[in-house]
């Protein structure tokens, strides 16, 4: 007569346990080795947990015993299963990922499953395995630039300096424009979404014109200065920059972080600036935007208002804008930057070796 393993749980043991067993992000599998886990240190008898948890007594006595035995690292893992290595994929997976990384199909820009399998002579799902187990997924690009800026160091060392240790008695804003942003309308209504159907918007829509957002966020605080202009020229620029100076004090400098846009370098805003001696203006690099912060409250904007948005005007579209930026100055935070240029230019450095050894495309 077999006599089942008595289970005795540490109460950090139980605790692990509880809580994989209630876990929503639980895998279903190791729920339910908890389960009967938690089942036998009560004391109760496989073919009753096997009743209760509608499994076999099989299982119960399978993942007793694997506790017994390896505790918690038992049950967490699965056991290696039998069964000889595939042949097909072991002769073919080297061939799979050398056409994968270096060539493409004769009339694709990237390979599928299948063409890929055609080419190799194995079946798609083997493809699909290999890709799986190796990250590879060719559908899928990444953006990527790396800066070719001259001055690429020392503009990098000016704005990171800004961001790590702002000078005294001043402020620090980083601006820039969102241009050309679409007052779309839908060509009609939308349905509302409720459980088990989503919210529906009409693939094609009604351009009624176009603004641009000037803004500013001001570091320290992350208030943001903002405003309206139908053009984006360089009156547009100076008008704002006039706006900063209204709404800051007068008694500190402004620094302002901008883009090589050549409405920021026009001949009158640099007349315009040397009137005002406190201002102070640092250029990022070229081909680095993310270096930018307001261009990550940029982002934000397009995801929560303007991305799903409706406007039948472009003043309605403004008011809209007005209200996303009222909404995110009645509860700002400030922008803490933590990446030192050393770092940065470390990544950079990675990256054109690489670009350096990769052939051009």
């Amino acid at each position: 007569m077999r006599i089942a393993k008595a289970i005795l749980l540490t109460s950090e043991e139980r605790v692990t346990l509880a809580k994989w067993a209630r876990g929503r992000s639980t895998p279903t599998r190791l729920v339910l080795r908890s389960q009967i886990v938690l089942a036998a240190a009560d004391g109760r008898e496989n073919r009753d947990i096997a009743a209760e948890l509608g499994c076999t007594r099989r299982t119960v006595g399978t993942w007793r015993n694997r506790f017994a035995d390896d505790r918690l690292a038992g049950i967490e893992r699965d056991a290696p299963r039998g069964g000889r290595t595939p042949a097909v994929r072991g002769a073919k997976e080297a061939e799979i990922l050398r056409l994968t990384t270096q060539e493409t199909p004769p009339n694709a820009t990237q390979w599928s499953t299948r063409t890929l399998a055609k080419a190799v002579g194995v079946s798609k799902d083997t493809v699909q395995r290999v890709w799986r187990d190796h990250h590879l997924q060719p559908h899928r690009t990444k953006g990527f630039k790396s800066s070719n800026d001259p001055k690429l160091v020392e503009k990098l060392l000016d704005v990171v300096g800004l961001y790590l240790d702002p000078p005294d008695r001043a402020l620090v804003l980083s601006c820039d424009e969102k241009s050309q942003i679409q007052a779309l309308d839908r060509t009609q209504k939308s349905l509302p979404m409720f459980p088990g159907r989503l919210k529906t918007l009409t693939h094609d829509d009604r351009r009624h014109g176009t603004t641009t957002l000037f803004a500013a966020i001001e570091l320290a605080e992350g208030r943001i200065i903002s405003d309206l202009h139908r053009r984006h020229r360089h009156q547009e620029w100076i008008q704002f920059l006039k706006k900063i100076d209204a709404q800051t004090p007068p008694d500190l400098d402004r620094h302002l972080i901008v883009d090589n846009d050549a409405t920021h370098k026009h001949p009158k805003v640099n007349a315009w600036l040397k009137r005002h001696p406190r201002f102070h203006r640092h250029f990022t690099p070229t081909s680095s935007s993310w270096l930018n912060v307001i261009e990550r409250w940029f982002r934000d904007l397009t995801h929560n208002r303007l991305r799903n948005g409706v406007f039948r005007s472009v003043a309605e579209l403004e008011q809209a804008l007005r209200d996303y930026v009222d909404h995110h100055n009645a509860n700002p935070k400030s922008f803490v930057w933590t990446k030192k240029a050393e770092d940065i230019l470390e990544k950079i450095t990675r990256a054109r070796q690489a670009l350096n050894k990769t052939p051009t495309a």
